[in-house]
């Protein structure tokens, strides 16, 4: 199996919402699973593009969504190894740590994606896909955040160079 996570700020701008519904379509076609967490915005752009996919929720019924509700224990020592102010948090936003740790690493937290791909503002990687972030680069896992580019022409001509290794590797 193929997997990436797409996820991304719930203020995703409409025209990178059509992109993510776009490149979760096209990686459909190449047989890559989504991961993704079930919010508004990059979360729900991916999901109804994608033709496979496990989303990861913090809760059962997050957001009116069906998914997947797990906290494995890697995936809480993840979010306390990541997460600046982790015993700070409310236990919802632990919860939502720990989908973050699952949306990279899947329900077993034993197989890692193969990239992420997302938006935040200006590419800052800030919030909840902001913790994502900092765990795929530890783990060294590639990211390509569409926040980076102010075009989203040369946004898709990246993201596509970006892809090419994934997708022509078979």
């Amino acid at each position: 199996m193929k997997y990436y996570t797409g996820i991304g700020s719930r203020n995703t701008p409409q025209n990178v919402a059509q992109l993510m519904r776009k490149i979760a379509t096209y990686l459909s076609f190449f047989d890559y699973t989504l991961r993704s967490g079930g919010a508004d915005g990059a979360d729900s752009a991916f999901e109804s593009g994608s033709t496979n996919s496990e989303i990861f929720l913090p809760w059962s019924n997050f957001n009116n969504k069906e998914g997947i509700v797990c906290s494995h224990q890697l995936a809480i020592e993840l979010a306390m190894r990541f997460h600046p102010h982790y015993s700070n948090l409310s236990i919802g936003a632990k919860k939502l740590m720990h989908r973050n740790s699952h949306q990279l690493f899947g329900v077993n937290m034993n197989t890692p994606s193969d990239f992420v791909i997302c938006w935040t503002p200006n590419g800052k990687g800030n919030g909840g896909t902001g913790q994502a972030l900092r765990i795929a680069k530890h783990y060294n896992i590639p990211i390509f955040d569409i926040g980076h580019y102010n075009n989203i022409d040369v946004a898709k001509r990246e993201l596509y160079s970006f892809l090419k290794p994934f997708i022509t590797s078979d």
